[in-house]
């Protein structure tokens, strides 16, 4: 008990007491996380790059398979053709042919190639070896050929260790090297009946240096096997016979215990072949490199906590005292108290922390003031906005326009005027809220330009164009019907003959515009100027509220935009005098 009572005497030895507590366990965890995550990641690393040298052998041997298969268009060649299926040939005929090969060779650059040979179903054949030659026996006993004569279409490629075709078909073996055999049909043209076969025979030593340059570990080398699993390049250091049933995949990896010593196998399978292409290497040699960094964590931990606390034990005399006073000063602010100030010295992050106090002070008050001042505007722009709808001299005329229509007994007019004048000041008092749709505040414009049609029937006619998806998102009211006001007023009252209004909406990536469109008088450039330049005047201003030639109601309507959706939004104006004033609101889309 009085160990904790002395501990809590003191924030300083609090905090190194908490932060030998707290330190040493994430220290601990991160290290143990770090060891393994570092371990994994590095060991998956090497086990993938000797993964991937697999899949390189097996891809460079499917590029020179794939190169020499080139070779076999030369079946298509309309010498060869003839060459096969005449029973006569001249010598021009079989040195065409053979110029023919060497331009393939040349062109393909078929280094690796020891011999093309070609030969029809009755022995005749023509070799780069032997030049023209016939066999004495029916090559149909070859069992590559009777294969391919029943599977015309396939590609035979025969591993080192099988008699290959050219063995049997003229007597030249190769006894210093191994060979692998590519035997493919020819076929007719036309009826694409088989008329003889192509034999290419390709020096192993490609593959044997392929093999020699894929690595595996320090010690570890890659065999070749067939699909069979029978080898055809092997070191013999692996038995792979009890490794076969674990090679289930195309590409893969394991880990197989010979002797109690773990061996990692990596083994992919060449695509034009099918052959597979497998290695194993001490488990050891593999992880060398994340056992060295394994190592390396567990001292960075031990190290980094030593030096940890140590050094903490000199900073916090330096931190609490500065920490002391501010958070006096954050006491006295919590108390409403916001000219208090922190005088900090230094460029430490404690000191920095004072400045934004003080700063954020400073920011509190003048958003409060700010506040206070926005208000009062919205509710003097909205009360102004509402005087301004309720005009004793509108409702003057339009009262006045009923007797005289009453008295005319134009009794559909007086009811058409009378549910219009009633709907545009139900909408107008929309239940005290301040959001209306779209749709509501095109109705109240309507009702407006319905009264005022009638009273101008001869000079006024409107139009509302607005995209259907726009009615539903919602709008500040009392909107559009000012600026209605305007075009009407200062537009096409002025104007002689017909004038009209036109009402346009439609969306622009993510703004919602609303267009107040009049073929009225138009605006004098000098004009247009003041009314651009007042409306980028702060609201509060006295150029921004002086009510001058019916500019209120602009200028009403563009700063409540303004203030409910910032200084990106609000009202354009562009006209050209005696033709027509466009009025755009910019909106977002919410």
């Amino acid at each position: 008990m009085k160990l904790i009572s002395y501990l809590s005497s003191s924030l300083r030895l609090k905090l190194l007491a908490l932060f030998v507590i707290l330190t040493a366990v994430p220290l601990l965890i991160v290290g143990l996380v770090s060891y393994h995550k570092s371990y994994v990641t590095v060991s998956d690393h090497s086990k993938a790059a000797t993964l991937l040298a697999a899949d390189q052998l097996a891809r460079n041997i499917d590029v020179m398979i794939e190169d020499t298969e080139r070779l076999l268009e030369l079946g298509k060649s309309p010498q060869v053709l003839n060459f096969l299926y005449s029973q006569s040939e001249t010598y021009e005929d079989a040195k065409s042919i053979l110029q023919t090969i060497q331009l393939y060779r040349d062109t393909y650059n078929s280094s690796d190639l020891l011999n093309i040979t070609m030969v029809n179903r009755y022995g005749k054949g023509i070799s780069e070896r032997k030049g023209v030659f016939q066999l004495d026996y029916n090559p149909l006993r070859n069992l590559h050929f009777v294969y391919l004569t029943q599977y015309p279409d396939v590609i035979l490629r025969i591993p080192p260790g099988n008699s290959t075709a050219y063995d049997r078909l003229d007597g030249f073996a190769y006894p210093d090297r191994d060979v692998i055999s590519i035997i493919s049909t020819v076929k007719q043209r036309i009826t694409h009946e088989v008329i003889g076969f192509t034999v290419i025979d390709i020096d192993v030593s490609s593959i044997e240096t392929f093999r020699q340059q894929a690595s595996i570990g320090q010690s570890g080398v890659f065999d070749i096997l067939t699909q069979d699993g029978t080898p055809i390049f092997s070191t013999g250091s692996v038995d792979y016979a009890t490794l076969a049933g674990q090679m289930r995949q195309q590409r893969d990896s394991y880990i197989h215990s010979v002797n109690g010593t773990p061996l990692f196998v990596a083994y992919s399978t060449s695509v034009r072949t099918g052959w597979k292409i497998i290695g194993a290497a001490p488990l050891e040699e593999i992880v060398a490199e994340a056992n060295s960094i394994r190592r390396l964590i567990i001292v960075s931990v031990l190290l980094s906590a030593v030096f940890a606390i140590t050094l903490y034990y000199f900073l916090t005399q330096r931190i609490t005292l500065p920490l002391q006073i501010l958070m006096n000063k954050m006491r006295k602010a919590t108390q409403g108290y916001l000219d208090t100030k922190v005088s900090l010295s230094g460029k430490d992050e404690i000191a920095d922390l004072g400045r934004s106090f003080n700063i954020m002070l400073d920011n509190i008050k003048t958003l409060m003031e700010k506040s206070i001042r926005e208000q009062e505007h919205i509710k003097k722009a909205e009360l102004r906005t509402l005087q301004a709808q309720i005009n004793p001299h509108f409702l003057y005329n339009t009262l006045d326009s009923i007797i005289w229509m009453a008295e005319a007994e134009n009794k559909q007019s007086v009811i058409q005027l009378v549910k219009a004048l009633s709907r545009f000041f139900r909408l107008s008092l929309n239940k005290g809220r301040d959001w209306v749709s779209i749709h509501t505040e095109l109705e109240h414009a309507q009702s407006y330009l319905i009264i005022q049609q009638m009273r101008y029937r001869d000079i006024l006619e409107y139009e509302i164009l607005v995209d259907p998806e726009l009615r539903v998102y919602p709008i500040l009211k009392m909107t559009l019907q000012p600026l209605v006001e305007n075009a009407i007023y200062h537009g096409v009252k002025n104007k002689r003959g017909m004038g009209k209004v036109t009402i346009l909406g439609h969306l622009q990536g993510s703004d919602l515009l609303l267009i107040v469109e009049d073929n009225g008088a138009g605006i004098p450039a000098r004009k247009l100027e003041e009314l651009r330049a007042s409306l980028e005047q702060p609201l509060g201003t006295d150029d921004a509220e002086d009510d001058k030639e019916g500019g209120f109601g602009l200028l009403n309507v563009h700063h409540r935009i303004r203030l409910y959706f910032g200084p990106s939004y609000g009202i354009e104006i562009s006209s050209k005098e005696g033709i027509s004033t466009q009025i755009t609101i910019r909106l977002p889309k919410r």
